[in-house]
């Protein structure tokens, strides 16, 4: 029984050893054969029409040298290498090894498939991983595109070309430049890693990790990636781009630069439609604007700009609130176009300026083309001017149907506030005394201001009211009907505008901001749509 399991032992091992044995080359043609020990010892020398099969390949040549023992031939010219329907290789000389099943393939080299030829000077080609790959300047030609390279690999399965050196495409449009580039040949699918370009007459391209799709021309960047347009830098954490719409979307600590109208947009999500000339940025959404060697900073749930140059639009929707040294106000949308300098606040707008708080029901604040500086504000039906008194506890108060401001360095200077106005004024001396408290009527008023503070005050026609010492005006007196104080609420740096449930999102967006850094060196993922390629054309 032992002697039996010993044979059946060694029968088994016998099998596998003469499974593995590589498979016999066999010479289907030659129109002459010989054997010159002199010439070529232990080889038989093949002319003419060589035609030899080994295990799924056919080589074809003109003269070879096969050494039977070693399982090994050199073959000299026209060599063509044919595995199935998949592969070609074309050269001058090449070497096969049946024992390891390797190639070797120098003198204009060419690997041809279904879908691209590579030309170069020296090609080495590994069956048992079915891999080609090179070390010496190549290019690769296919339908769409035309790819060159000093050094590459070739995975005959997968149908993918893999650069781990300098390597460019070109293509009708543009071309793109990497060091570490994935290519699959059917699908036209690029994988970018480390920096990288696409360059082309629309625009310049820089990432760092991304996806093309060369025949779709769709594409999708990772880190530290951006689109610069003539007048325009995209910038952010993930960039969709479609180049047939010129359109694209970012994520995550969007910034949008716009060189000529001296303008930046950030967010954490944007859509630009570059052939319409528009964005739409949401997600702590802010558009920041350069005025009299200042910065405007106009937040809200939604921005959206529009127009070319010289006549861009600016909309804010929702909860908008904007910031600028020496003002700041919120309203429920603001419309601001470039081409008239005109800003508008719509619905419930408040703007504090200084130490004044401002309300009405339409508000527009006007800027000079031509000086680039705020030049006017107006306020339409139930103006409300509001200030605290600078020592006491009263409250400032004016009080009119419109009003008509000019600015000079960026503050109210010359106000006039004009139908059925009232006023409440605390008048100090020049040692701060309160001297008494002005309660007047009348159909118009003109403030001047100074230092953010009133310098004189003057009535116009039917004035009606006195200045009361302060025990003889009553508390009850001192306010005006529709008064509210809304100083709580006042915007006092860039970062108050926005609310505390869109800084919430922001600290989760900086989380995964920082897991994906850990992650900047590590490939992207082949997509689906990439490996089922094949799949998908033949259902088609």
């Amino acid at each position: 029984m032992l002697l039996f399991a010993r044979f059946a032992f060694l029968f088994l091992v016998s099998s596998t050893v003469l499974a593995q044995a590589p498979k016999k080359i066999i010479i289907e043609n030659a129109d002459f054969s010989d054997v010159n020990q002199v010439e070529v010892p232990d080889a038989v020398l093949l002319i003419g029409n060589v035609r030899v099969n080994h295990d799924g390949i056919v080589l074809t040549c003109n003269k070879a040298y096969y050494f039977e023992k070693e399982k090994y031939i050199k073959a000299f010219g026209n060599v063509q290498m044919v595995q199935g329907d998949t592969l070609f290789l074309n050269s001058k000389y090449a070497e096969y090894n049946g024992l390891v099943k390797k190639a070797y393939a120098s003198g204009e080299a060419v690997m041809s498939s279904p879908d691209a030829t590579l030309m170069t000077e020296v090609l080495n080609f590994d069956r048992n991983i079915q891999e080609v790959y090179y070390d010496t300047p190549g290019t690769i030609i296919n339908k769409d595109n035309t790819l060159k390279s000093n050094s590459g690999r070739y995975y005959v399965e997968e149908k993918k070309f893999q650069f781990l050196t300098a390597v460019s495409i070109t293509n009708p449009t543009y071309v793109i430049k990497s060091n570490h580039l994935d290519y699959f040949s059917n699908s036209g699918h690029s994988y970018l890693l480390g920096p990288s370009t696409i360059t082309s007459k629309a625009n310049y391209i820089y990432t760092e990790k991304g996806f093309y799709d060369t025949k779709k021309n769709l594409a999708h960047f990772l880190n530290k990636s951006y689109i610069r347009y003539d007048d325009r830098l995209i910038k952010g954490d993930s960039l969709y781009y479609d180049r047939n719409r010129e359109f694209a979307s970012a994520s995550r600590n969007v910034k949008i630069t716009d060189s000529i109208n001296r303008g930046i947009v950030k967010g954490h999500y944007a859509e630009v439609y570059k052939k319409l000339d528009s964005m739409f940025v949401t997600k702590r959404a802010v558009a920041v604007n350069f005025v009299e060697n200042d910065s405007v900073y106009i937040h809200g749930k939604k921005l959206m700009v529009t127009g070319k140059e010289g006549n861009r639009i600016i909309r804010a929707f929702n909860n908008v609130r904007f910031f600028k040294k020496d003002m700041s106000g919120k309203c429920d949308s603001i419309h601001s176009s470039s081409k008239t300098a005109l800003t508008k606040l719509i619905g419930n707008p408040i703007l504090w300026n200084a130490e004044n708080q401002i309300t009405g029901d339409v508000m527009h604040l006007i800027g000079n083309n031509t000086t680039e500086k705020l030049d006017s504000l107006k306020v339409l039906e139930n103006t409300f001017i509001v200030s605290k008194d600078t020592l006491g506890t009263g409250y400032n108060q004016v009080k009119g149907q419109n009003l008509y401001g000019k600015f000079e360095e960026g503050k109210l200077h010359d106000v006039d506030v004009v139908k059925n106005t009232e006023v409440i004024y605390y008048m100090r001396n020049d040692d701060q005394e309160l001297i008494g408290i002005n309660k007047n009527k009348s159909s118009k008023i003109n403030l001047i201001l100074e230092n953010n503070e009133v310098e004189t005050i003057t009535f116009f026609q039917q004035v009606d009211g006195d200045i009361f010492p302060e025990e003889e005006l009553p508390e009850n007196a001192r306010i005006l009907r529709g008064f509210v104080w809304r100083g709580d609420e006042r915007i006092k740096s860039k970062d108050d505008i926005f609310p505390p449930e869109e800084n919430s999102d922001n600290d989760k967006i900086e989380k995964t901001l920082k897991t994906a850094v850990a992650k900047k060196n590590v490939p992207l993922k082949t997509r689906k749509e990439t490996l089922n390629y094949d799949k998908k054309k033949a259902k088609k």
